[in-house]
């Protein structure tokens, strides 16, 4: 079948635009410029999978006045990695983005307030042991999807998958924003990874890089003004050209960086059916118009089903979040401080401890505003931390199991950053950093395994976990002992009481214990009776016991 297929490319103030691709042997196909600012020319073609590019006048300060530029399509779906061609792909005389047919949109998927977020970098999560550079590929996690299941997780968060020079990168350097990163493997497998953990109940949670782009993105090629701000604004805290959301195009009434990143958002909802996303560098950002509005084009385009929109604004900020903030949650990077500093042993700050298990103390409002972790990408391992300060082996993974049941019984989302849940030691590098597989040969990651397995099911199982009930009812800030309740109106209850002293603290007395009966203490599994609200239990040193209402 052959059929006009149209190309066009936006473009409102460059003189000139032409087309090339295989189906002209590269020679130029010219382009008319209509009154909305767009190139466009039409070709009759066959189905298929063609390679092509726009040439272009560039406008960018850089280049020669109206100097001709080839750049790739800024809405290519697919880049040919060697050539870094865009690729367009026709079937029925039609542009497609691949012939993928989704088998689990039926499935219902957990909401917001339900999460345990396991964030992932494809290259290093799992495979490659067939390939002679060991780069994890799609494929490869959803070999892996088994194991997520049994650890309990429900949500996935993607490093970013965009298109990013090169075949290793943590992907914060995207070139292009429509185009899948072609190492992983193809749009279809990317779909499929999606599809199967949609199929076993996972959300599918996508890092979005909407501060800046890669300094060659297309954009910055065609007219680098017209999209970016033309120098960083902040040169410490500058990572690529920044896109210039207050820019307004009064001809054309369009902001046409919010048009570009609003187009790429959907684009992600409804031709990969994510299920949220994480908006890298929100304070760089520092546009709140910008936010709300993306978050309503992503609720709008995801329909029905939920959809987590959670910002990367470090410090944390409330007003991100709360009543008039644009988005649903935040990382809370406080937590990961005040956390890492406490099972290390640096410090013993009650008040802090209390802020950041509370995050309500903080000013924020929900449970689901706030995005809780020991550890994410950008830092190192708790046990790197760990052994930085000469703990290592079964003192280590003691701390790491109370900083574990701090995660899970904090007021907010839980997240794990991958290896974490089994003791991965490796530090933090740009460089491959494949997880340690092998570690779970050993009974003491093995274990950590376990206990990770059980507190996400605990936290499944008790829904005052999922509210942002929290009280403080114990605090002794000799032993450094602090025990707080979590509760929900449908009678869930739990008790945490934590030691974070290097003293075992046998028969140690919590008074003001919110109910007398019977308690099944969770973590050695056997039952406690509790009179005049008063609780006798020991506490090994960095302990956390977890006690359930009956």
């Amino acid at each position: 079948m052959v059929a006009p297929i149209e190309f066009n490319l936006f473009a409102p103030y460059n003189n000139g635009a032409a087309l090339i691709g295989t189906f002209s042997d590269w020679k130029e196909v010219p382009m008319k410029k209509g009154e909305d600012g767009y190139f466009r020319t039409a070709i009759e073609l066959e189905d298929g999978v063609y390679q092509y590019k726009f040439k272009v006048q560039s406008k960018s300060w850089f280049f020669e006045e109206d100097q001709w530029v080839e750049v790739v399509d800024p809405y290519a779906t697919d880049i040919d990695n060697p050539t870094q061609n865009g690729v367009v792909r026709i079937k029925d005389g039609e542009r497609i983005v691949d012939t993928y047919v989704w088998q689990h949109d039926d499935k219902p998927l957990p909401a917001d307030h339900e999460l345990v977020i396991y964030e992932m970098h494809v290259g290093d999560f799992s495979g490659g042991e067939d390939d002679p550079f060991a780069r994890g590929k799609y494929k490869h996690a959803i070999e892996k999807l088994d194991y997520l299941c049994d650890l309990g997780i429900n949500a996935i968060e993607l490093m970013p998958v965009k298109e990013y020079p090169g075949d290793h990168s943590w992907g914060y350097n995207p070139r292009y924003f429509f185009a899948t990163e072609s190492s992983y493997g193809t749009t279809e497998e990317l779909k499929k990874l999606i599809d199967e953990c949609h199929g076993r109940g996972i959300r599918v949670l996508m890092d979005g890089i909407f501060n800046h782009s890669e300094a060659e993105s297309p954009l910055t090629q065609i007219d680098h003004d017209y999209w970016y701000h033309h120098s960083p604004r902040d040169p410490e805290n500058n990572w690529g050209p920044e896109f210039n959301y207050e820019f307004y195009d009064e001809n054309l009434e369009t902001y046409p960086a919010r048009k570009f990143v609003g187009d790429s958002v959907r684009f992600w909802i409804q031709e990969y059916h994510i299920d949220g996303i994480r908006y890298d560098a929100a304070r760089q950002i520092a546009n709140y118009d910008l936010m709300h509005w993306l978050v309503q084009e992503a609720k709008q385009a995801a329909s029905m089903k939920p959809f987590y929109n959670i910002a990367e604004h470090i410090p944390e900020t409330t007003s991100i979040t709360n009543v008039d903030g644009p988005m649903d949650g935040c990382w809370h990077d406080s937590f990961y401080h005040c956390v890492l500093e406490h099972i290390c042993g640096d410090t013993f700050d009650l008040e802090r401890l209390k802020d950041v298990l509370d995050a309500k103390r903080q000013g924020f409002m929900g449970a689901t505003n706030i995005v809780n972790y020991l550890t994410n990408h950008d830092h190192n391992h708790v046990m790197a931390e760990l052994g930085e300060r000469e703990i290592f082996d079964e003192e280590a993974f003691r701390r790491a199991k109370l900083g574990a049941v701090l995660l899970m019984t904090a007021m907010g989302v839980p997240l794990i950053w991958m290896g974490e849940e089994f003791g991965e030691y490796k530090y933090k590098t740009p460089d491959q950093a494949k997880i340690e597989w092998t570690l779970l040969k050993n009974d003491l990651n093995s274990g950590l395994l376990d206990y990770y397995k059980g507190l996400i099911a605990l936290r499944k199982n008790n829904h005052a976990l999922y509210t942002e009930n929290i009280e403080f009812f114990h605090e002794n800030p000799e032993a450094k002992v602090l025990a707080y309740t979590r509760w929900n109106d449908e009678g869930s209850r739990l008790v945490v009481v934590a030691n974070f002293s290097d003293q075992f603290l046998g028969g140690y007395s919590v008074p003001g214990f919110p109910e007398n009966g019977t308690w099944h203490e969770w973590t050695y599994d056997h039952n406690v009776e509790v009179g005049d609200n008063n609780l006798i239990t020991d506490l090994g040193e960095y302990e956390a016991k977890v006690f359930v209402w009956h």
